[in-house]
């Protein structure tokens, strides 16, 4: 096991796994742009360090400066978190070649899984259905010709792409050729690649994914599936599971195909499978994840396991010591994400206490909310026997949180959690268009 560990990331996350190490007896190093350098993850870790102006670029996706300061403090690994440079290839090898472990799965394996396009290729032998659709597009001319083959409405996506960005719905031929250059550029800006593909788009649909866990040895289990079609622009706001779209037999089967897949492409670390379930209840292979998801406690408060600890343990080396007989999935969590609608300072923070009740956060009193990076201020979870006592839990647990001197989004969550849609679980991608 690593004796100390470098935080390669910011905000909640960063607090997330600096608490998973203290709990390991593993010591820990946060590094900060200078807009952070009052943040709770850079108190909290055993040494801290700034790399950098408040840009991202200047800081947090500053490969070098990251890189030099983990081998400077005495770090053996470096955990990336989500965001980043989480599924960066690049920097999992530079981290390799300064004799570092990259606490996630190995930059080979990431380069072949996060080309999209690629990655459905390899699924397909795997028993799992995949969304009808292309290869990465070279020009607007071939996406125009694979539209007319796949047939109007599809989908155009980033090859390299996630967050809901390099993501455009066309309709018609007509909105091709725009949508083609605005969703290439976002992806350039966004991922330094600005390759494209086209899948056909399913409508109705719910976004259901599978978490899974893989060690080296050849072990693999799947921690049940979470429904995040509550979205807003291809972004998740809440997320619960088990998904009420999804009965206990068609559960065990993707499951099932889930695990299996994972072991056929041979992956290792902490990932997650994204499916569209049709309103006949087909799961559609979508994309993998290979780092860890913003919502992955969600799954930890359903099923009891620690993701971030794991993700360690399995970067060590260490086999899972349990099997797919040993996940839990009985209950119901929900997740809400709590997001700053403007910048502003943190005057006082209450967070809802109670049985089976988690706040993940990075506020503290005084914390100011800059414009440099995303709007997540925390990830509100709560788990309960039955959905309906979830529901009833999640709402209590709203109310009760206070976040003074920051706009956030609570009153929307409360107004989705207490929709008729949502609460008799029948809501699907198109819910946030009508509320």
């Amino acid at each position: 096991m690593f004796s100390k560990i470098l935080i390669a990331n910011r905000g909640e996350i960063a607090v997330r796994i600096i608490r998973a190490c203290k709990e390991m007896g593993v010591a820990t190093v946060a590094v900060y742009s200078e807009a952070d350098k009052n943040s709770l993850h850079v108190a909290l870790a055993d040494q801290s360090y700034c790399i950098g102006g408040p840009e991202a670029s200047e800081s947090y996706l500053n490969e070098n400066q990251i890189i030099s300061t983990a081998v400077l403090s005495g770090a053996q690994a470096v955990h990336p978190g989500y965001g980043f440079l989480s599924e960066n290839a690049h920097f999992a090898r530079a981290c390799r070649k300064n004799g570092l472990v990259f606490i996630g799965p190995d930059p080979d394996s990431m380069e072949r899984l996060s080309d999209k396009a690629v990655l459905k290729e390899l699924v397909r032998g795997t028993g799992l259905s995949v969304i009808p659709g292309t290869k990465a597009v070279a020009s607007v001319q071939e996406a125009r010709r694979a539209a007319g083959r796949i047939g109007y409405p599809v989908m155009l996506k980033a090859c390299a792409g996630g967050g809901g960005r390099g993501i455009r719905l066309i309709r018609s031929e007509d909105e091709l050729d725009d949508a083609y250059l605005q969703a290439s550029g976002e992806a350039l800006s966004a991922f330094g690649d600005g390759s494209l593909y086209l899948e056909k788009y399913i409508y109705p649909a719910r976004h259901v994914e599978l978490q899974i866990l893989a060690d080296e040895h050849g072990n693999a289990v799947c921690l049940g599936d979470r429904d995040c079609s509550l979205q807003r622009r291809n972004q998740k706001l809440l997320e619960e599971t088990p998904s009420p779209a999804v009965n206990d037999a068609q559960r065990k089967k993707i499951m099932e195909l889930a695990v299996d897949a994972v072991k056929k492409i041979g992956y290792v670390g902490a990932g997650t499978l994204e499916f569209l379930l049709d309103r006949d209840g087909n799961f559609w292979f979508m994309e993998m994840n290979v780092r860890l998801q913003v919502e992955h406690c969600v799954t930890e408060m359903l099923t009891g396991f620690d993701l971030v600890k794991w993700q360690i343990r399995i970067a060590a080396g260490i086999p899972l010591n349990f099997t797919q007989q040993d996940v839990r999935t009985k209950g119901s969590a929900i997740e809400c994400r709590i997001n700053a609608a403007s910048c502003g300072t943190l005057k006082m923070l209450h967070v809802p206490g109670g049985p089976s009740v988690r706040f993940d956060t990075c506020l503290v009193a005084g914390t100011a909310v800059s414009p440099y990076y995303d709007s997540l201020l925390g990830k509100l979870i709560v788990y309960a026997k039955t959905r309906e006592e979830t529901l009833r839990k999640i709402r209590a647990a709203l109310c009760e949180l206070v976040i003074d001197g920051i706009p956030t989004n609570i009153e929307e969550q409360l107004r989705i959690v207490e929709d008729e849609r949502f609460t008799t679980g029948k809501y699907d991608l198109t819910f946030m268009g009508n509320i």
